[in-house]
């Protein structure tokens, strides 16, 4: 099993925002130097606490400092942005770091960007589904262009001066485009056989419960069946909330305390979730009672702590639990201390992860 990072950072509201953003990107620094595979960063427009407003800009300003870990964006949202912006903007990136992008996408899940970005209304899978397309048509083609869609018309016929490269749209480096990911937070996701498909794969959120979690799987087989694709538990990605201390105390208080950013994330989340009628991803069964899903039930669920034997422990419960899966994705929070922060995600990296791929051989 491979070890990865995955944050949607969720920074308290008056953090300078300066200090949030440099210590992200310690985060990924770090990764890298302790062999982490891959990394992801979320993006938000209206949000203070979610404060990476554009993926592709923070993966642009750490690519020179990083040396081995793959970069994803994690994710771009489709519908926000110009197809042909998204084209242009992810295949520089992709040069900038001589191939090691992987490009994640989605809809967008937080409602007050699509209200910002007139799209609240809208059907903003069909959306996704355009953006991506024109995407990879841009990709796969010379110009002029001549893509028409429902949302967005690409063309550059008008202005085209090939001689000299007006009118022509950048490639990725990696061809014919970089590895596509979609996270996946529905139970029982379509969109997961629907990408799988497609020849993309998937990451399972860290805020789904674990059965939800298991129910990527078969939509992922279901995919590749239908296509022929090769079925390779490899391609599946996990994302889990995970906080290893040099002692059980030490772990407990950082990871369950009221004011612990652990805590602090799934507040978030729960919160949002819970005015948005979304509180089903926090239940343990499709009939639970909206009221019995609580705050202190989903940190106890969601949130593995402990000494590095224990972690590896529960990390190997958990995989018993949901099946085989290519690579953990450890979620980033907020370093309201650096130094324990830090150290997580070294012990992680040096004394759990060895553990637990040794035991899920």
């Amino acid at each position: 099993m491979n070890l990865g990072f995955f944050t949607m950072p969720i920074h308290p509201l008056d953090k300078d925002w300066r200090v949030s953003l440099q210590e992200d990107r310690e985060a990924f620094l770090l990764a890298d130097e302790l062999g982490f595979t891959e990394g992801y960063v979320g993006e938000h427009v209206t949000d203070r606490a979610e404060n990476i407003t554009s993926c592709v800009a923070f993966l642009a300003w750490i690519a020179a400092a990083t040396k081995r870990i793959k970069l994803g964006t994690g994710t771009v949202n489709m519908p926000n942005v110009h197809p042909a912006t998204v084209a242009a903007t992810v295949a520089m990136l992709d040069h900038m770091l001589g191939g090691r992008l992987i490009f994640g996408i989605s809809p967008g899940g937080l409602l007050s960007d699509a209200e910002l970005f007139g799209t609240l209304d809208n059907d903003r899978n069909a959306m996704f589904l355009e953006a991506i397309n024109q995407v990879l048509q841009i990709w796969a083609t010379d110009p002029p262009y001549n893509i028409e869609g429902k949302y967005w018309n690409i063309t550059t016929r008008k202005t085209l001066m090939a001689d000299i490269g007006q009118g022509y749209i950048a490639r990725p480096l990696q061809r014919p485009h970089p590895p596509i990911v979609v996270t996946a937070v529905a139970p029982f996701s379509k969109g997961v056989t629907e990408a799988a498909a497609r020849g993309w794969d998937p990451i399972s959120a860290n805020f789904l419960m674990p059965m939800w979690v298991k129910s990527h799987w078969p939509k992922y087989v279901e995919g590749c069946e239908r296509v022929g694709r090769t079925v390779d538990f490899a391609n599946w990605r996990v994302a889990k909330s995970v906080f290893v201390a040099k002692d059980m105390a030490t772990a407990k208080a950082y990871a369950t305390d009221p004011d612990s950013p652990y805590v602090y994330y799934y507040r978030s989340l729960f919160t949002k979730l819970k005015r948005n009628g979304r509180i089903e991803l926090f239940k343990t069964r499709r009939d639970q009672p909206d009221e019995e899903v609580t705050l202190e039930s989903v940190c106890d669920r969601l949130i593995i702590w402990g000494t590095s034997d224990s972690v590896a422990d529960q990390l190997m419960a958990f995989q018993d639990e949901v099946g085989r899966f290519g690579t953990l994705l450890y979620a980033g929070k907020d370093w309201k201390d650096r130094e324990l922060a830090r150290r997580s995600m070294i012990l992680m990296a040096e004394q759990v992860m060895p553990r637990v791929s040794s035991g899920s051989k």
